[in-house]
């Protein structure tokens, strides 16, 4: 029996990330953690930075780090339109450590100054937490040490 296929889309204000069929996606959203499968019911729902898992018809998984947005589903459909949406094959661990280093001292220099830029540097910081979330899921499965 051949498993029930959904299509799937990520697109960012800079792009279309990715468009495939697929037959799970893991994500996770303000309410926690979810996973949809072909048939879900028709759901809107905010993202939180984190990691996205799909699975398509062979068996393959695919990780992609999300630094937030918002996801409709479908009954045939996924659509996910991301702040930022990367692959997980494509992140560079060096970069995510500097860049998290960097946000992570902002905060401390400006956590009794100003609300805004508080919360600004708060979502740069959970951006690197995914991305580095992602890169380490994508390592385990692919079986790579570092």
């Amino acid at each position: 029996m051949a498993k029930k296929i959904i299509k799937f889309e990520i697109v960012t204000p800079e792009k279309s990330v990715l468009k495939r069929d697929i037959v799970s996606a893991t994500i996770m959203t303000t309410s926690g953690e979810i996973t949809v499968l072909a048939d879900h019911i028709p759901l809107v729902t905010v993202l939180k930075p984190g990691v996205l898992e799909m699975k398509d018809e062979d068996g393959e998984i695919e990780i992609i780090s999300l630094s937030g947005g918002f996801m409709e589903v479908m009954r045939d459909k996924i659509v996910v339109l991301a702040d930022t949406a990367e692959r997980a094959s494509e992140l560079d661990e060096n970069r995510i450590e500097e860049a998290r280093a960097r946000a992570e001292a902002r905060k401390k220099e400006i956590s009794n100054v100003d609300q805004v830029q508080f919360t600004n540097i708060s979502a740069q910081l959970d951006k690197e937490l995914a991305r580095s979330k992602a890169l380490n899921r994508w390592r385990r499965l692919k079986g790579i040490n570092k």
